[in-house]
C-alpha cells in the first residue's frame, strides 16, 4: 500500500512539473532589429541672409539609410538612424542675384525613442529624439571662395509602421521630420568683396520605405 501511495505521489509530482513547464512563459522576443531603407530627403528650407537678403534653395535627394533598434520590451525601443546625403545649395533672390553655393554633404545621426503598438502583423510606431548633423565635403561653387556650415544639434519626430511577413522579416514605411538649423558663413570676398553669414533652417521631411529583420 505504501508503495502504491509513493508511486501515485511521484506520478502527481511529475504531472505537476510538466504542467508548470508548459505554462511557464517563454521569452522568445527579439531584442535587436535592423532595417535598410531607401529615403527621400526633402528640405523645408528658409534663410535669413545678412547684408544681401534673399532666401535659400536646398535640393531634394534620394539615398540609402540603415538603422539599428534595441527593444526593451514589446513596446519600447531605441533606434539609431544612420545615413548621409548630398544637397545642392543656392542663395536666391539676393541683392546680388541668385548665387550658386555648390553642394554639401550632411551626416545626421539620429537617436529616437519609439513606442510600438503591438497586436497583429501591422505594427505602427511613434518616435522622437535628438539629432546631431555634421557638414562635410563642401564644394563652394563658382562664386564663393569658401563656405562653412556650423555643426548643428536638432530634434526629430517620427512615425511609421512595420508589416510582418513572418516571425523575422518585415516591410517598413517611415516618415521623419527633422528640426535642423545651421549658420552658413560664405566668404565671397573675390566676387562680392564681403563675407556673408546666413541663419539657415533646413528642417527636412524624410520619407522611407524598406525591409527589416528581427534577431
Amino acid at each position: 500500500m505504501k508503495k502504491r501511495i509513493l508511486a501515485a505521489v511521484v506520478a502527481l509530482m511529475g504531472l505537476g512539473n510538466l504542467v508548470i513547464a508548459q505554462d511557464a512563459p517563454v521569452d522568445d522576443s527579439s531584442k535587436w532589429q535592423f532595417r535598410l531603407r531607401g529615403i527621400v530627403v526633402t528640405p523645408d528650407e528658409s534663410a535669413d541672409i545678412e547684408a544681401i537678403g534673399g532666401d535659400v534653395d536646398i535640393s531634394t535627394t534620394v539615398v540609402p539609410e540603415f538603422d539599428i533598434s534595441y527593444f526593451f520590451d514589446d513596446n519600447w525601443s531605441l533606434e539609431l538612424i544612420l545615413a548621409t546625403a548630398k544637397h545642392d545649395v543656392e542663395a536666391i533672390g539676393t541683392a546680388a542675384g541668385d548665387i550658386d553655393l555648390g553642394h554639401v554633404w550632411l551626416l545626421p545621426p539620429t537617436l529616437t525613442a519609439q513606442y510600438h503598438f503591438t497586436g497583429g502583423n501591422l505594427v505602427p510606431y511613434l518616435g522622437a529624439g535628438p539629432n546631431l548633423t555634421l557638414f562635410y565635403g563642401v564644394d563652394e561653387g563658382p562664386i564663393a571662395d569658401d563656405v562653412d556650415y556650423d555643426t548643428a544639434v536638432g530634434f526629430a519626430l517620427q512615425g511609421g509602421f512595420d508589416f510582418m511577413l513572418n516571425d523575422k522579416w518585415f516591410l517598413n514605411f517611415d516618415v521623419k521630420k527633422l528640426f535642423l538649423n545651421t549658420t552658413a558663413t560664405v566668404n565671397a570676398t573675390t566676387a562680392l568683396g564681403a563675407t556673408v553669414e546666413a541663419d539657415v533652417d533646413i528642417n527636412p521631411w524624410i520619407f522611407g520605405v524598406g525591409v527589416g529583420i528581427k534577431l
